[in-house]
């Protein structure tokens, strides 16, 4: 290979050195052009990467001089992990937006059961009743603690409603609040597109309980 190498990355150009590219021998960058390259090219010879070309300006400054991203910190992390670079992928881990969202926020949700399930719950719900609407709802059903899902249960049974319909988040055994697990509900749902917002659910008069302990309806905007 040549020492000076041409690259195309998801459509930008970028030229490098070989050795800049092989900086981390462990990295699946370098392993790209270790030996025999494992790219195809372009029709004018550059080795093609289908991957963000935006993004890539990020990695090579790092190889080239160790500088730590401060722009794009999400996106660059999701190809500092594709490429394997485990030093620049720890440094982006001590960033305050992946420590974060890691060590923070992930590993909250990881102690609410079926919590990733539950939101594609929630969507396949919504989009079933939006057929000739602009917009359909979901209820939810929010408990922290297992006295909280026992008295949601006697709710339930005195609702006016398809039980089957109700998506059921909790309990968990963590510090952040109920407030906090319906910010991460409308964070994940927006994530993937939607267009979503959340209020008490207020149930019709008579009912045993006050609604809003425990349920939330979170409303689907679709046009």
């Amino acid at each position: 290979l040549s020492p000076i190498v041409e690259l195309n990355v998801g459509g930008e150009m970028y030229t490098t050195t070989l050795s800049t590219l092989k900086k981390h021998p462990g990295s699946k960058l370098a392993e790209m052009f270790t030996g025999q390259p494992k790219l195809r090219t372009d029709s004018e010879g550059r080795f093609f990467i289908d991957r963000p070309g935006t993004y890539f300006k990020y990695i090579l400054e790092y190889l080239r001089s160790n500088q730590v991203p401060t722009q794009c910190i999400q996106d660059v992390y999701k190809e500092a992990l594709f490429y394997d670079i485990e030093p620049l992928i720890k440094q982006l881990e001590d960033s305050p937006q992946i420590f974060g969202e890691l060590v923070a926020r992930k590993q909250f949700l990881a102690r609410v059961p079926s919590y990733s399930e539950n939101i594609e719950l929630m969507i396949r719900i919504a989009r079933a009743e939006a057929v000739a609407s602009r917009r359909s709802s979901v209820i939810v059903c929010v408990v922290r603690t297992e006295e909280d899902a026992a008295r949601c249960q006697d709710a339930l049974n005195s609702l006016d409603m398809d039980k089957k319909s109700v998506v059921k988040f909790g309990p968990w055994k963590a510090t952040p609040s109920i407030s906090d697990l319906l910010d991460c509900i409308q964070m994940d749902v927006e994530s993937k597109g939607y267009n979503i917002s959340f209020q008490p659910h207020v149930a019709e008069k008579g009912f045993r309980f006050k609604s809003y302990d425990y349920f939330y309806k979170f409303l689907f905007t679709w046009w």
